[in-house]
């Protein structure tokens, strides 16, 4: 252990003596062991990311007293979101500085968050070691107690004794979920003392560039959920993961509450071709090949864990997966991926021809699945006349789909989180004449309207764009025009609402390399021509559709500190005058859901989870967990089968056959119904209105 004179500089010194409650500090006062204290370099990039914030971002908030109160929230949970380290007096000791933080980022004084980052790695170390502690006895399973897993609204522990107790509970829920696995006592010792030790170490592993990054990314997402700060290490992270020039997955993790999280699935990497990985999902093990050992990764570094999932292209590797809103204890999936690289030819879109019948007359539907808004603007920069794009390669589609005799198209854009913006105005031009597809408004207030590119359409006839909650950003740019212009109904479920612009700043003028990082700023907010925006609300569909994404904890109206919702005047635009027959649309799904035994299967298997996600707590009493998995099962496999039997298929035996069984698209089956639907005759409930609507007056924010 280091003496405080050669670990601290003097500010920091004084910054823990008031925390710790000592006037003078003793010739050998220390700071616990792994302790970090800023560089110059951070004090100096510091005053730069507050200067940019305050100067960019298009809420135009100014770092006052209020801003400093939110930063320092944020930070709190940034470090300990759970509650479970840090004490109510560590809480009070910290208060001092809840309306300084604003000042520290101006000067550069950054030490007093590194003193509270310093009581919160004493804190967890101490809480490590406890749970350590605990392995010693094997619990007594028989007990009726139970274990609150989620600590996020729950108040500070009042006392070490009752922070203590929760750990104790902890330490139990995990071994129980290891000794529902098959394990003995002393195999479950074995592996959560590896796993907590691992902790420990990783404790002491953190540097002051981790802590600086948490802290920056505090002040950043205190502006919006979409502003952030990347560490040298992190920028380099990402400027790889952006060229996709790498072998692995293909997914962007994150770190939360010590678990290694799925924030995103990048279109064309072996996840999302697979499809099995899903945002949210939590990583606890990886394996090398099919049959190697798995490494337990909870507390691990985020980085460390990368490096696991990486490796040489066309090798296996495993993953333990927790699933995304799924309890601490509930069973794991285990997912098995080839890593690949990421390539363009991945993301293309594809089709696929649906043919169903209304009475005798045969319906034939295509259907296009288009799983990002991308261009090669390598390719297109260098003179190539054949560069893929979103736009042209829907166009091919379209042509191969109008030669087969297409009654109608369906455009899938579930799970597109956007990309290229110019490819979304590209394409709503594919089935839009001419005119405004979307308004930008960005920091200075200048308003810029992106036109279709072309004149005329590609495809003229009936169009339904499938959308859920994960359709972002550009998805709802195209989703929202299609509506707009009474070009064709939006079906499924309401899109995630991400309607800002981001500009990714560096930190450095002269180096090639991030050292200094760099910055994510939002700098604008989308329109749409109508004026409304897509922010936080995003695009309702006209016809809903069940789905297994959470509204509630899914999209960006779930996002603390989210820009609200606001309009602008709109543009000049001219809809289609016919009259869209959603209402009968509507109508016809409510009645063909009562009868479809998918359908049913589908919403009875959507409550089941939606009751398991509101679970805040687990038994820990070995018997009725076993009981609760066993029903949990059983009622599944009785699910699938009452599914089956209405469809004359046979009947699986056990709930270890769900795991190799296959399950219909429902949604989609049920999109190209309505399609059909429309394309049979079904007429408006109202009379056709052609439209022109031209700029509103209404002021920003009125509804």
């Amino acid at each position: 252990m280091k003496s405080l004179p050669s670990l601290l500089a003097p500010s920091m010194v004084a910054a823990l003596l008031v925390l710790t409650g000592s006037a003078q500090a003793p010739a050998n006062t220390q700071l616990p062991a792994g302790s970090v204290v800023p560089s110059e370099r951070h004090r100096s990039v510091a005053r730069r990311v507050g200067s940019m914030l305050e100067g960019m971002h298009y809420s135009g908030s100014k770092l006052d007293d209020k801003m400093s109160g939110v930063v320092y929230t944020r930070y709190l949970e940034s470090i300990d979101g759970q509650h479970s380290s840090l004490l109510a007096s560590d809480i009070a000791d910290f208060e001092q500085y809840r309306l300084r933080f604003d000042d520290m980022i101006r000067s550069g004084d950054v030490d007093p968050a590194f003193a509270i980052f310093a009581r919160f790695q004493q804190r967890n170390r101490e809480r490590i070691k406890f749970a350590i502690a605990q392995l010693e006895k094997e619990p007594d399973w028989t007990l009726d107690e139970t274990f609150e897993f989620d600590r996020e609204k729950a108040p500070w522990a009042a006392t070490s004794a009752e922070l203590d107790d929760w750990w104790r509970k902890r330490v139990k829920n995990d071994a129980l979920s290891l000794v529902l696995t098959g394990k003995d006592w002393p195999k479950t010792v074995e592996s959560l003392k590896k796993r907590y030790e691992t902790s420990l170490k990783r404790i002491d592993q953190i540097s002051a560039d981790d802590v600086f990054e948490s802290l920056m990314n505090s002040y950043a997402r205190a502006y919006d959920p979409h502003s952030s700060y990347f560490s040298p290490r992190s920028s380099e992270e990402y400027r790889i993961q952006m060229s996709l020039n790498y072998d692995g997955i293909g997914a962007s993790l994150q770190l939360i509450d010590d678990y290694v999280t799925i924030m995103n699935v990048i279109e064309g990497g072996p996840a999302a071709v697979a499809g099995t990985l899903t945002v949210k999902d939590r990583i606890t093990a990886v394996g090398q090949g099919k049959e190697g050992p798995m490494t337990d990764v909870l507390g691990w570094r985020i980085d460390d864990v990368v490096q696991l999932i990486r490796g040489r292209a066309g090798t296996q590797v495993r993953l333990q997966v927790l699933p995304g809103g799924a309890a601490p204890g509930t069973t794991e999936k285990t997912l098995e991926f080839t890593r690949n690289k990421v390539s363009l030819e991945a993301q293309a879109a594809q089709k696929e021809l649906r043919t169903l019948k209304r009475g005798e007359k045969e319906i034939r539907v295509g259907v296009i699945n288009v799983p990002a808004f991308y261009q090669d603007v390598e390719a297109q920069n260098r003179g190539d006349k054949e560069f893929r794009s979103t736009t042209r390669d829907v166009r091919r589609l379209i042509n191969e789909l109008k030669a087969e005799k297409i009654d109608g198209l369906v455009l899938d854009l579930r799970g597109n989180g956007g990309g290229y913006l110019p490819e979304a105005t590209a394409l709503t031009g594919l089935f839009v004449d001419k005119g405004p597809v979307v308004q930008l408004k960005v920091t200075t207030g200048e308003l810029e309207v992106q036109d279709d590119p072309e004149p005329g359409v590609a495809y003229n006839g009936p169009v339904a764009v499938l959308v859920d909650r994960f359709s972002a950003s550009a998805s709802e740019i195209f989703a929202g025009a299609i509506q707009d212009y009474r070009r064709g109904v939006v079906i499924g479920q309401r899109t995630f609402g991400k309607g800002t612009v981001q500009n990714l700043v560096p930190l450095d003028r002269w180096s090639p390399r991030p050292v200094n990082g760099q910055l994510t700023v939002t700098i604008g907010k989308f329109y749409r021509v109508t004026g409304e925006s897509t922010q936080h609300r995003g695009v309702e569909p006209d016809v809903p559709l069940p789905s297994q994404i959470d509204l509630e904890e899914f999209g960006e109206s779930a996002l603390d500190g989210a820009l609200p919702w606001d309009r602008i005047p709109g543009v000049p635009f001219r809809s289609e005058s016919k009259q869209l027959p959603i209402a009968a649309l509507g109508t016809e799904e409510k009645t063909r859901a009562d009868r479809d035994p998918d359908y049913r299967w589908l919403l009875a298997d959507l409550a089941a989870n939606d009751a398991l996600r509101k679970q805040t707590s687990l038994s820990l009493n070995l018997q009725k967990r076993k009981e609760e998995r066993a029903r949990i099962d059983q009622e599944r496999l009785t699910r699938e089968n009452a599914r089956r039997a209405a469809q004359n298929l046979p009947a699986l035996k056990t709930a270890e056959e769900l795991a190799d069984a296959k399950f219909p698209d429902t949604v989609l089956d049920q999109a190209t119904e309505i399609m059909t639907d429309m394309v049979s005759g079904l007429r408006p409930l109202v009379p056709a209105t052609p439209r022109t609507v031209r700029s509103e007056t209404k002021k920003p924010g009125e509804g």
